[in-house]
């Protein structure tokens, strides 16, 4: 993570002070992460595109608000999703069985990569059918369920973490948490489904 990179930190601070080119500098160590993130989110490649760089647009806007409390990754995410869902409120978003056969392949394998798991390949199927569910389930939560669950379980942040991001407390990310995985457990009841083990031993 950026805290870790001393010369990360110091390059959002010039960006901060105006320095365009120290952000294009920090956005080169984030955009292939976060265009995953999209991608996983919206489900076409395009759309993920258009998402992760009005994404780092508006970061750009907003940087003087980022006051380093959080990862900037998390911060850079919960701008991905803010966007998404105000693009979602123009427009229906493109559903799961309605991809093409190339977007479906590559919106599983973003999947995998996002939620970093190597599965067996016995397991690919199940695992393939089980994570189309879960993003099914997630899309159909309130938008502050899902950015919690997207934060907490995608992004695989801390809790604290989630907070600064959202701007909120720890206390209530943790409602939101316990309230969101209470829905998705029970679509998944009401499907006959088990819910994603990752979400299903969650504990807060």
């Amino acid at each position: 993570m950026e805290s870790a990179i001393p010369e990360t930190r110091s390059l959002l601070d010039r960006a901060r002070d105006g320095d365009a080119a120290a952000f294009g500098e920090v956005c080169l160590v984030h955009e292939a992460r976060l265009l995953r993130q999209a991608l996983a989110l919206c489900g076409n490649a395009a759309l993920a595109e258009d998402l992760a760089q009005d994404t780092l647009v508006e970061a750009w806007k907003s940087l003087r608000r980022y006051n380093g409390r959080c990862q900037f990754f998390t911060w850079l995410c919960a701008i991905l999703l803010n966007r998404y869902h105000n693009t979602v409120r123009q427009k229906r978003p493109l559903p799961f069985s309605a991809l093409a056969a190339g977007d479906e392949g590559e919106f599983q394998r973003s999947l995998n990569q996002v939620a970093d798991r190597q599965p067996l390949p016995d397991q690919a199927a199940l695992l393939r059918d089980q994570s189309a569910l879960v993003w099914q389930c997630i899309r159909a939560l309130p938008p502050k369920h899902q950015q919690v669950i997207h934060l907490r379980f995608y992004v695989d942040d801390s809790l604290e973490d989630i907070a600064a991001a959202l701007g909120c407390s720890v206390g209530t990310v943790k409602s939101r948490l316990f309230h969101a995985l209470e829905n998705l457990r029970a679509m998944n009841a009401m499907r006959g489904q088990f819910i994603n083990p990752q979400l299903k031993a969650a504990t807060l």
